[in-house]
Formats: C-alpha cells, structure tokens, sequence
C-alpha cells in the first residue's frame, strides 16, 4: 500500500452545497452530520446543502461546517474499497484544517472538535468586530522585503503558505495601504482575501485567550498519525504541546509550507486532501511540483478514484 499523508482544508475552503452528494449516497457521511446538528443545535446540513455562500462565510459557520464536511468526506472515503490502497502516516491541516486532521489522527474526538471550532469562529468573529482586519495575499515577493514592510505599517505576516505567496494580516487600513505599496515594492500581485477578520495577527488576542478556557477543558490523546502542527511545523505527540500550539495558533502565523515539506522529506509522497476545494491542491503544487495530490471531498472524487 502506498504511505500517505492527509491534509485538511481550512476557512475559505466553504461551498455552497458542500457534503450534500456524500450525505445521500454514505451512510458514514450521513452520520457525521446528523451528529452535527445534535451537538450543536443548529441545521449545520441546512446550512451546508443549502446556504448560500455569504452564510457559509461567516466565521462562526464556515469553521464548523468545513471541519462537519470534511470528517464525512473521510468516513465516506474510509468506508469505500480506495481507503484500503493507502495507509496514513502523516495528519496536518491548514488552520481550521488543523482541527480536523487531530479528529482523523484519533488526538481529539468529532464531538469535542466541533464544539471548539464553533466557539473559536465566534470568538474569532467577535474580535473582528472589535478590531475589523483585512488579510491580503502577496504573490512574487521576497519574505524579507514582505517582513519589512509589515513592520513599517503595522501589518504582520499571517501564514506562510507555499514559496512566492505570503499572506499578511492587519487593521482595514493597514492592509489596504500595504496593498497599495506593495506593488511598488515589486509584487507581482496583492490579493485581498475572502474572510471576515484580521486572522492569525495579535488582533485575535481576545479570541485566543477566550477559546483557551474550552481547549483547557478538553481531552486530548496522542495521535495515532504524525500529527504536524501549524505554530512550528514540527511533529508533535505531547496532547499538552498541541493543545498549547492551538491555542497560540489564533494569533501567530501559520507555517504550512515547512509543515509539508517536513512530511515530503520523511518520504510522503502522496497527499489526500480530503474536504471541500482544492485550496491545499495548488499549494502543494508550488510547495514543490513532484508531490501528487489526490482530492477527497466529493462523491464524484470517489467514483473517479475508484476507476483508476
């Protein structure tokens, strides 16, 4: 069987519709988000099958229902012959994703998952509100020149995500003057994202001091995979050390680009990105061009695997 490595989308992944083909035709899919709207006593397959996009962008909404899609694409794919072609080695995901891949790594349970992602999106979208933060995509520009001129206006450098991209986070103002100066600066292009808050910036602080009190209280086990975490890039079993390294995550940058590069140099080679989009595929792609990158997340992914 081929060694494999699971990654996991995080916010922004969100589409309407989402999970609805693999809720019809899985039974294990159909459990996950039954279990969903038990837990959480909202209609997290209305809002899945049915909301529209700008509902599903909502911080508090699209963080549990990315990681409720994403947990029924895996059971479907485990329930299927495919899952029996590959063994797991490796479990990392991009910030939210990150949630997710500790459920699949057996680290934290579903129930208690979704309850902590639920609570980190409020509290996240609860300091947005109090410090509203634009986050922008910097395409073709050095690191260096990037760190510098976040220093020089109050910007700070969110996730690190593959090589020529770097994403920055800050004020609305801050942002978008960045923006502007950084295609002076030689940026190929600046690109404005698609979220509703300043994320993985010191204007989250609230959010993680907020959201420690529940990660606190939760159990967490060792992972049964290499789990990879986000905050150091580096193979983490300790449940203290990943609950701290989530906790720390809200408000410092992510390191997805080294997080994948130290599963590729431990011999992966083959990646499955299991959830909705294929965001992390066209990472990997730049992260380095030899990987593979399977995709999970629909039904029409299994069936196409599945005659191969």
């Amino acid at each position: 069987m081929v060694e494999v490595a699971y990654i996991f989308p995080g916010q922004g992944a969100q589409v309407p519709g989402m999970g609805k083909d693999l809720y019809d035709n899985f039974p294990a899919a159909r459990e996950i988000f039954d279990k969903a709207n038990s837990i959480l006593k909202i209609d997290v397959k209305r809002l899945c099958f049915e909301g529209s996009q700008d509902e599903l962008s909502t911080t508090a909404n699209s963080q549990p229902a990315i990681l409720t899609a994403s947990i029924a694409a895996l059971r479907a794919y485990e329930s299927t012959p495919l899952a029996g072609q590959y063994t797991p080695k490796f479990s990392l995901g991009l910030s939210l994703g990150e949630y997710t891949s500790l459920v699949a790594a057996g680290a934290v349970s579903f129930e208690d998952a979704l309850v902590l992602v639920r609570k980190r999106g409020e509290f996240m979208e609860e300091a947005s509100k109090k410090n509203p933060g634009k986050m922008a995509c910097v395409i073709g520009m050095e690191l260096k020149a990037v760190e510098d001129l976040c220093k020089g206006i109050g910007c700070e450098i969110a996730n690190l995500n593959c090589p020529g991209q770097v994403v920055v986070s800050g004020k609305v103002n801050n942002v978008e003057l960045f923006s502007s100066l950084a295609k002076d600066k030689g940026a190929k292009r600046v690109l404005m994202l698609d979220v509703s808050g300043p994320f993985h910036s010191s204007l989250m602080t609230t959010a993680r001091d907020r959201l420690k009190d529940y990660i606190d209280k939760v159990q967490f086990s060792s992972p049964l995979l290499n789990f990879i975490s986000n905050v150091d890039a580096k193979v983490q079993t300790d449940p203290a050390i990943i609950k701290d390294n989530l906790i720390k995550q809200v408000n410092s940058k992510t390191l997805w680009e080294e997080s994948v590069k130290l599963a590729a140099q431990s011999g992966i080679r083959t990646f499955l990105e299991i959830g909705p989009g294929q965001v992390l595929k066209g990472l990997l792609r730049k992260i380095d061009p030899k990987l593979e990158v399977k995709n999970f997340g629909a039904l029409q992914d299994l069936q196409v695997a599945a005659i191969q």
